[in-house]
C-alpha cells in the first residue's frame, strides 16, 4: 500500500501538492541568486564552486572562484517551488513527499 502524498489547500480551498526541493545542480548554476531572493524560508546559500567539485575534476579551473547556490536547509522548504520558477538554468529538482 502506497503512502498518501502531502496535500495543501489554497486560501480559496483548492487542493495543491507541494513539491519540495531535493537537489540543486551546482554544475549548471550560474550563481545569479534569484532562488535565494525568492525563497521565503532560507533554504539556499552561496558557496564557492571550487568547494563543490572533486580535486580530480578537470572541468573547473583551480582559480575558478565563481559562487553558486547550494541547499543549506532542505528541511525548511515549504514546497512552493518559487526557486524553480525563477531559475534561468533549471537547476532545482523537486519531489512531492508522502505524509506521515
Amino acid at each position: 500500500m502506497s503512502e498518501a502524498v502531502i496535500v495543501g489547500r489554497t486560501r480559496g480551498g483548492e487542493e495543491w501538492t507541494p513539491e519540495f526541493v531535493v537537489a540543486l545542480d551546482a554544475g549548471r548554476c550560474i550563481g545569479c541568486g534569484r532562488c535565494y531572493k525568492v525563497c521565503p524560508r532560507d533554504v539556499f546559500e552561496l558557496t564557492e564552486r571550487t568547494e563543490m567539485v572533486d580535486d580530480d575534476d578537470d572541468f573547473y579551473d583551480d582559480d575558478d572562484e565563481m559562487m553558486v547556490m547550494t541547499i543549506k536547509d532542505a528541511l525548511d522548504c515549504i514546497g512552493c517551488m518559487s526557486c524553480s520558477r525563477v531559475c534561468p538554468k533549471q537547476c532545482h529538482t523537486h519531489e512531492a513527499l508522502a505524509g506521515a
